[in-house]
């Protein structure tokens, strides 16, 4: 099989996952050990995952999160008053299904902006689009439009 041709067309019609896999499983030598269909799987596989990532990666970029919070690392102690129950509800993003805003509100040094960027990136990591602005930022934009 002529390799490097097959490679170079995976990436001109950009399938950058399937070359790679391509490539690994031709180093690997598995091509006696599973069928055609079982090795374009993999391939067809790999391509998947390679997209979901870049897309998840657009959407985190272009989110503009000032802070890498997660909601998974949200700390739930006494002084910050934070409803775990109300978190994890938000964290399903089922208010987004439903074409509901989140509004963060609360006093200085609580984490808004730590919670906004963790609820964003939750967001980008289940496929949606995200952008992040704070609400003097918001309302500047509002005034000159």
């Amino acid at each position: 099989m002529l390799l490097h041709p097959t490679i170079e067309k995976l990436h001109t019609l950009r399938f950058t996952g399937m070359a790679a896999a391509l490539q690994e499983q031709m180093e690997m030598d598995i091509t006696d050990s599973l069928s055609f269909e079982e090795r374009l799987g993999l391939l067809l596989d790999r391509e998947q995952a390679v997209r979901e990532t870049r897309k998840m990666q657009t959407s985190l970029r272009k989110a503009k999160l000032r802070q890498d919070a997660a909601v998974e690392d949200i700390d739930f102690r006494h002084p910050r008053k934070l409803d775990k129950s109300l978190v994890v509800r938000l964290a399903d993003c089922q208010w987004i299904k439903d074409h509901t805003s989140l509004i963060i509100t609360g006093p200085n040094g609580v984490g808004k902006s730590y919670l906004a960027c963790a609820f964003a990136q939750k967001a980008c990591r289940e496929g949606y689009s995200a952008l992040y602005f704070r609400m003097s930022k918001l309302f500047e934009d509002l005034a000159l439009a």
